[in-house]
C-alpha cells in the first residue's frame, strides 16, 4: 500500500487483469494458509504430507514469483514494510529456540510469504483480477468441504466438533471454514453492488457458502460478516443507490429476523454451552498465558513462532498469540499495520475498492479477537494484503461513482 496517491494511465480507465502466473502464484498461496492439522478425512491424509503440500506451495509460489518479477521490480507499501518487520522479530525471537526447531522452519515459511507478496506488488494495479483470483481459489476450498459433506456426511459433522462443519477432504477446522465462507460472501456481494459480477453469481456462490458458515457455527465469521459489511455499506452510501437500499432492506429483514427467529438464532449462537463468557474455554489458556512468568527478552520479543498454542492448548486470539510468539513489538506491529490500513481508507474517496478493503480489515480485525492468525502467514494476512493493493490503487473519477 502506497502512502502517496497514485493513479493508473489515462489509458486504463478500469482496472486490469493480472497474469495467468500471477493468479496461479496467489492460488499456492492461498494453499499454503490452509493449514495441514485438522479435523479426520475420509481419507487419511498424514500430517508430514500435509506439511509437504502447503510448505512446497509457498516455495513454489515464491519461485514462480521471482521468475514473473525477476528484475525485483517492486511497490511502496507501508503494509508490507511494516510486516517485514514483523518478520525480523519473529526471526530474531526464533534464533533462541525457545519453541525448538521448528520455530526456524516456520521463520522460512514466514519469509518466503512475505517475499512473495513483495514480489506480486508490481501487479496491485489490477486489483480486479487478484480479487476474482481471490475468490475463486477460495470457492476451491469450500467446493471440497462441500463434496466432503455429499460424500461422507458423518465425517463431514464428527460428534467430535459437536456435529459442526469440517472438512473431510482436507482437514480444515470450523473456524477455518467460517473464514473462508464469510469472505467469499462479502466479496461477493460487494462486487455485485459494484456491478462487477450478476445477481446470479451471488445466488450460486455466496448463497451456498452462507449455507455452510451457518453449518459450521462459527459466531467469530458471522459477527465479522455482518461488521464488515455493515463499514463497507456506510462507506458506499453517498456514492451508491443500491448500496443505501441493500443497507435498509438488510437492516429492516434483520430486524424481523429477530423478532420472529430470536430463540432459533440464540440458540445457534449458544452451541449448547450454558456460559458464553468463557469463550468455549479459551478464557483459560488466555488466562494461564498471561499469568506465565516471562524474562524481559520474552516479553520484549516473545518466544518465537509455535504452532499458536499454549501448554498443548491453542491460544485462539490473534493479540494474545502474537504476544507469545513476539512479545511487545510485534503487537506494536500487529496494530501499526492496521491503524495504516485504516487510516489510508480514511482519506480515500468513497469507491467500491476502498469499501472492499475496509470489509477485509474490519473482518480481520473482529476476528483477532477469538482467532489466530495476525503474526504468521495465513489467510487473514492475505485479506490485509490485498486490501493494501485495493487502497493502494486510487479510483479514476469514472470508477469512484458506483452506478446504480
Amino acid at each position: 500500500m502506497s502512502v502517496a496517491s497514485y493513479r493508473a494511465p489515462d489509458t486504463m480507465l478500469g482496472p486490469q487483469q493480472v497474469p495467468r502466473l500471477v493468479s496461479v502464484v496467489w492460488t499456492l498461496l492461498v494453499i499454503n494458509t490452509l493449514g495441514s492439522q485438522g479435523a479426520n478425512t475420509i481419507i487419511a491424509i498424514p500430517r508430514p504430507v500435509a506439511q509437504m503440500v502447503t510448505m512446497g506451495s509457498v516455495v513454489a509460489a515464491f519461485v514462480l514469483a521471482l521468475m514473473l518479477n525477476p528484475r525485483l521490480q517492486l511497490r511502496p507499501s507501508a503494509y508490507l514494510l511494516l510486516l517485514s518487520l514483523l518478520l525480523v522479530v519473529s526471526i530474531v525471537a526464533s534464533t533462541r529456540l525457545e519453541s525448538g526447531f521448528g520455530a526456524l522452519f516456520r521463520c522460512f515459511r514466514f519469509t518466503m510469504f512475505v517475499g512473495t507478496l513483495w514480489l506480486l506488488t508490481r501487479w496491485w494495479d489490477g486489483w480486479l483480477g487478484l480479487l476474482r483470483t481471490h475468490i475463486r481459489a477460495i470457492c476451491a476450498v469450500l467446493a471440497t468441504v462441500a463434496a466432503g459433506l455429499v460424500i461422507s456426511p458423518g465425517t463431514a459433522r464428527p460428534d467430535t466438533y459437536g456435529g459442526r462443519l469440517v472438512g473431510a477432504i482436507w482437514p480444515l477446522t470450523p473456524p477455518q471454514i467460517g473464514l473462508y465462507a464469510a469472505t467469499v460472501i462479502g466479496l461477493v456481494i460487494l462486487l455485485w453492488l459494484g456491478h462487477h459480477t450478476s445477481r446470479s453469481s451471488v445466488f450460486i456462490i455466496a448463497a451456498p457458502a452462507m449455507v455452510l458458515l451457518l453449518m459450521s457455527q462459527t459466531r467469530t465469521a458471522l459477527l465479522g460478516l455482518v461488521g464488515g459489511l455493515a463499514v463497507a455499506l456506510v462507506s458506499l452510501m453517498t456514492t451508491s443507490e443500491r448500496a443505501r437500499k441493500v443497507f435498509t432492506r438488510t437492516a429492516l429483514i434483520g430486524g424481523l429476523a429477530a423478532v420472529v427467529a430470536g430463540a432459533a438464532i440464540a440458540t445457534w449462537f449458544r452451541r449448547g454451552q450454558t456460559d458464553l463468557t468463557e469463550l468455549t474455554g479459551r478464557a483459560k489458556v488466555w488466562d494461564a498465558l498471561l499469568a506465565a512468568p516471562r524474562t524481559v527478552a520474552e516479553e520484549v520479543f516473545g518466544v518465537g513462532l509455535t504452532n499458536k498454542s499454549f501448554d498443548g492448548l491453542p491460544i485462539d486470539s490473534s493479540w494474545l498469540a502474537v504476544y507469545h510468539e513476539q512479545g511487545y513489538l510485534g503487537l506494536a506491529l500487529v496494530a501499526a499495520f492496521l491503524l495504516t490500513l485504516f487510516g489510508v481508507a480514511a482519506l480515500r474517496p468513497p469507491s467500491l475498492p476502498r469499501a472492499i478493503a475496509l470489509f477485509l480489515v474490519v473482518y480481520c480485525v473482529i476476528a483477532s479477537y477469538t482467532e489466530a492468525g495476525l503474526g504468521d502467514a495465513s489467510p487473514y494476512l492475505l485479506n490485509l494484503t490485498m486490501a493494501a493493493a485495493l487502497l493502494g490503487v486510487v479510483a479514476p473519477a469514472t470508477d469512484r461513482r458506483v452506478s446504480t
